[in-house]
């Protein structure tokens, strides 16, 4: 299946102001992309790329005083298949794990693993160790939380969400991860496109998704708290330890961001890219 998928920005800026953007597909879904997914700015400034500490593509800008619009417009191939399920898959020792998983076993900026360990314990210690342990922590995530756009909170963590039982799919993603780490399970924090597809209508208004992976019999393996379903259509953006890592943009002075435009549809055969808008 093909899916476009795209942005559309604008900034404010009362002067002018560096700004880091994560908002490229990843490294690993580049060779599905059937167009470029360039980053466009209105007016046009000089941009530079960088991989950062985690492997995502990252940019560079300084944006003008006044308004700057970012955009992309790209079209990419996916397999149309299901995220995967292993209901096998086993949980590794931490004496076994690979180095590299080590540090998605600590806390961070939003996953506050020593305020949850007992909690976590208490609720999933029972569970089986590997796949039916993480399945519990997203069934358990899923039901705790109830959704709504009106709950973003940008300093909010999974301590917090945790006891207001409210919030969006960061939230749900957080919450899960910190009770994976807790559980001795490497968690680690995922941000992308994901739209509707093969999902019954009604269909709310298109952001950003949040979702998380963890580390089971040797692979990286993807869940989701806040749908709690294998979804099909997933774009990676950028992999961290938590939203703090794959904030979409990184701002050195005030700005407000005064449009917020994303769009992930499937797109028929026949249909051409997006006109120029």
């Amino acid at each position: 299946m093909k899916i476009r998928i795209g942005f559309d920005l604008i900034y404010d800026c009362p002067q002018p102001t560096p700004m880091i953007l994560t908002l490229t597909v990843h490294a690993s879904r580049v060779a599905d992309l059937i167009t470029p997914d360039l980053l466009v700015t209105e007016p046009a400034v000089p941009v530079t790329a960088y991989r950062d500490t985690f492997g995502n593509w990252c940019s560079r800008l300084l944006a003008p005083k006044g308004t700057l619009r970012l955009t992309t417009d790209a079209l990419i191939h996916d397999s149309g298949l299901p995220d995967v399920v292993v209901p096998n898959a086993r949980q590794t020792p931490v004496t076994e794990l690979p180095d590299e998983t080590l540090l998605f076993l600590l806390g961070s900026r939003y996953c506050e693993t020593d305020r949850l360990t007992d909690v976590a314990w208490k609720l999933f210690g029972h569970t089986p160790p590997g796949w039916a342990r993480v399945q519990a922590v997203c069934d358990h995530v899923h039901s705790h939380i109830a959704f709504g756009y009106e709950h973003a909170r940008h300093t909010k963590t999974a301590w917090d969400v945790f006891h207001e039982r409210v919030g969006v799919c960061r939230d749900y993603a957080h919450l899960a991860i910190t009770f994976c780490r807790c559980l001795n399970i490497p968690a680690r924090y995922c941000t992308g496109y994901l739209g509707d597809m093969g999902m019954p209508p009604p269909y709310g208004p298109m952001d950003f998704a949040g979702w998380f992976e963890v580390w089971l019999d040797g692979h990286w393996y993807t869940f989701d708290a806040r749908n709690n379903t294998p979804r099909i259509g997933r774009v990676l953006i950028a992999r961290g330890r938590d939203a703090a890592d794959v904030a979409i943009s990184n701002t050195f002075g005030p700005n407000a961001l005064k449009r917020f435009i994303v769009r992930t549809d499937e797109v028929p055969e026949s249909v051409p890219p997006w006109p120029a808008v």
